[in-house]
C-alpha cells in the first residue's frame, strides 16, 4: 500500500534508512507512550486529575479485564497485556490522522506481536507447571494422546497466525478505504468512515487483548 503523504517520510530521508513506514510509525506510537506515561506519573496525586485520571480509568479497565478473564494469577502479567493493549490501541487510531500510517496495518508489526504472545505463552506455561506442561497436549486419554499432541500442537501454532491475520486485514482494510475516500471526497463525506475506525480500532485492540488473556490463563491452568 502506497500512501501519496506520510508527514514521517523525511525522517528516514534524514537517518538515510530505509526500515519501512511501519517501525518508523511505530517508533512514533512508543513515542507518544512514553509521552503520556512520562505526563501521568510525573506528580502523581491522591486525586487525580488530568492525563493521571485519564491513564488510571485506563489502566483500571484492563486490570479489570485481566482478572474477570484470567483470575488473580493474572495480575502478574498486568504489565505486558497493558503493554500490547495500549500499543495496538494507540497503533490503530493513529490510522484515522491524515498522513500518517498504522503500524497494525503491516503483518510484520503484527506478526511481532503474535509471536511474543505464542512465546510468552509457553514460556509462563513452563514456568508454573515445570515439564508437566506438556499434559496441556496430551488431552485426558492416555490412548489418544500422540493424536490428541498433533491436534494441539497445529492448533497452538494456528494462534499466531490468527492474530496477526486478524488485525492486519482489519487494519489493512479501512486503512485502504480511508485513502480512497480521501482522494474521492476528502471533505466531510470520509468523516462517518472514520467514526467507524475509532470502533474498529477499540473492537481490534479488545480481541487481540482479550485473546492473549485466554492464551495465558490456558497456560496457568492445571493440565485435565
Amino acid at each position: 500500500m502506497t500512501h501519496p503523504f506520510l508527514f514521517l517520510q523525511w525522517l528516514e530521508q534524514q537517518l538515510h534508512t530505509h526500515v519501512g513506514e511501519h517501525v518508523t510509525y511505530t517508533w512514533f506510537v512508543m513515542l507518544v507512550l512514553i509521552i503520556v506515561a512520562f505526563l501521568a506519573s510525573r506528580a502523581i496525586k491522591m486525586v487525580p486529575s488530568g492525563v493521571q485520571n485519564f491513564m488510571e480509568v485506563i489502566m483500571s479497565g484492563i486490570e479489570n479485564l485481566i482478572e474477570e478473564t484470567m483470575g488473580p494469577k493474572g495480575k502478574t502479567y498486568f504489565p505486558l497485556l497493558a503493554t500490547f493493549a495500549l500499543f495496538i490501541l494507540v497503533s490503530n487510531l493513529v490510522a484515522l490522522i491524515p498522513g500518517f500510517y498504522p503500524p497494525t496495518a503491516n503483518l510484520n508489526t503484527n506478526a511481532a506481536l503474535a509471536l511474543t504472545v505464542f512465546a510468552m505463552t509457553h514460556i509462563i506455561g513452563v514456568k508454573e507447571h515445570g515439564l508437566g506442561y506438556l499434559k496441556h497436549f496430551m488431552g485426558p486419554i492416555l490412548v489418544l494422546a500422540p493424536l490428541i499432541f498433533v491436534i494441539e500442537i497445529i492448533g497452538h501454532l494456528a494462534r499466531p497466525l490468527s492474530l496477526s491475520l486478524r488485525l492486519f486485514g482489519n487494519m489493512y482494510g479501512h486503512e485502504i478505504v480511508l485513502m480512497i475516500f480521501f482522494a474521492l471526497v476528502p471533505f466531510l463525506l470520509p468523516v462517518p468512515m472514520m467514526m467507524m475506525g475509532v470502533l474498529v480500532a477499540l473492537i481490534q485492540t479488545f480481541v487481540f487483548t482479550l485473546l492473549a488473556m485466554i492464551y495465558i490463563a490456558g497456560a496457568l491452568e492445571e493440565a485435565h
